[in-house]
């Protein structure tokens, strides 16, 4: 045995030595944070408190975060906390301050459509699973070349085929950004318009 073919029969001998109704600790804890991170995610969308929705989001990308470090991808994990948690979360943030949103419970953030969303998102799940599963069905990993999730690895991933939709969600949240701006000035103007008209009167 060669010392390049080493370390693919250790994995391999390794998996052999558990099956499914046998899990690792590492598996059970990946269990245990998925199921976490998606309660957290069904409050997110189902609380009526925009702030507490917010905070709820938070939670669901730090499991995320924590389900990346148990997969032994370090550097997926940190761009995890560092972007999400740490910046779209902190731009709905100030979304919600600059569009003067309800701080507390809101009833009006139902529109009346849950099941009308509940669809969708249904179809958007089934369409997510089985594209992932058409995408990996035939890809193998090559245990003897450098470690899924490196910095080297997702940087040349990342920067040779994801480009476009990178750039893309960067415009997106710009887009964001500005329109909450536009929407806040127009807010403050209106209210301007009624003091001056409360003040004439």
């Amino acid at each position: 045995m060669t010392p390049a073919t080493a370390p693919a029969s250790a994995v391999v001998a390794a998996a052999q030595t558990h099956g499914f109704l046998s899990p690792t600790g590492v598996e059970i804890a990946f269990l245990l944070v998925g199921v976490v991170t998606f309660g957290a995610a069904i409050v997110t969308v189902t609380t009526r408190q925009l702030v507490h929705a917010a905070l709820w989001l938070v939670m669901a990308l730090g499991g995320l975060a924590v389900e990346y470090l148990l997969l032994t991808a370090e550097f997926i994990a940190w761009v995890q906390v560092l972007i999400y948690v740490g910046s779209v979360v902190v731009l709905l943030l100030f979304g919600l301050m600059l569009t003067r949103a309800p701080i507390g419970r809101s009833p009006d953030a139902d529109s009346g459509n849950r099941w009308a969303a509940l669809t969708v998102a249904v179809a958007a799940a089934a369409a997510l699973v089985w594209v992932v599963v058409d995408a990996f069905r035939t890809t193998w990993v090559d245990l003897s070349g450098a470690p899924q999730g490196t910095t080297a690895v997702t940087g040349s991933i990342l920067f040779q085929h994801w480009v476009l939709p990178f750039e893309a969600l960067s415009v997106l949240l710009l887009a964001a950004l500005v329109g909450a701006i536009v929407l806040s000035r127009k807010s403050a103007a209106e209210a301007q318009g009624t003091d001056t008209r409360e003040g004439t009167r």
